[in-house]
């Protein structure tokens, strides 16, 4: 397998007036393809700000970033969000969706972005990869919060990104919903895609493949899930929605 992510020394620092804070500290991580991994860790403890820089949303103050084998550390804001369009798909807890903006439009923007042309086409079939075929034409506040963050995960894999990022990819969610998202992502992850969640859920991070936890901006822990929750595993153990429902008017 190739490494897709691979940090040494990764340092980034805040200047807060005279006061200097080590937001991360000599982190090494790497990642290879096709990895399922889960980042946690309490307020304050490196790990947004971990995500900030292996997502080119931000640079390091010290250290170097290889993504794909790119030396990604001191590229400029152009470069940058050229190599976030290029090999990164972005998930995050607010959706991040155009609200006046169809499901369509919105899973099309980094195709537009990349220049590409069968966008509509393209688009369409992320959609239906993630279950919303029928849905292509709804705007934002025409759907569900699940059916939102699934638009957004059509929206990461449209381009065909080399790694998915996902920022507490299942915190605006109810459980079942949020089963159904890392469902998901483990379909994405057994495709092959490299994914990487942020989350402060135990749960949510048990059902990845490994769990790397930051402490004070340092790397506390970097382990193997011994054995990973499998999402479709847990849904069918759940109790159907609507079959709750109907029971509650029953009684």
């Amino acid at each position: 397998m190739s490494l897709i992510i691979d940090t040494k020394h990764l340092a980034k620092d805040y200047v807060m007036g005279d006061m200097v804070v080590h937001a991360l500290r000599d982190a090494h991580v790497q990642i290879q393809a096709g990895e399922f991994v889960a980042i946690m860790g309490p307020s304050g403890s490196g790990k947004s700000t971990f995500m900030n820089l292996i997502g080119c949303l931000d640079r390091p103050s010290g250290g170097q970033y290889f993504l794909n084998g790119q030396d990604v550390s001191s590229l400029n804001d152009d470069q940058l969000a050229d190599i976030r369009n290029k090999y990164i798909g972005f998930v995050f807890q607010t959706f991040n969706l155009l609200p006046r903006t169809s499901a369509i439009k919105n899973v099309e923007l980094p195709l537009m972005y990349a220049g590409v042309k069968n966008r509509s086409e393209r688009a369409k079939q992320a959609l239906e990869e993630v279950g919303l075929g029928q849905r292509v034409h709804h705007k934002p506040n025409e759907l569900s919060g699940g059916q939102q963050q699934r638009v957004a995960i059509a929206r990461a894999i449209v381009n065909n990104p080399v790694l998915i990022l996902g920022d507490e990819p299942t915190g605006n969610l109810d459980s079942r919903t949020a089963e159904e998202i890392m469902a998901l992502f483990q379909d994405m992850n057994r495709k092959g895609k490299t994914v990487v969640i942020v989350t402060h859920e135990e749960d949510i991070a048990r059902h990845c493949k490994r769990i790397i936890r930051f402490k004070d901006g340092r790397i506390l822990q970097d382990a193997p899930v011994e054995d990973p929750v499998d999402a479709r595993d847990i849904l069918r153990h759940m109790p159907d929605p609507d079959e709750v429902i109907t029971a509650d008017f029953a009684v």
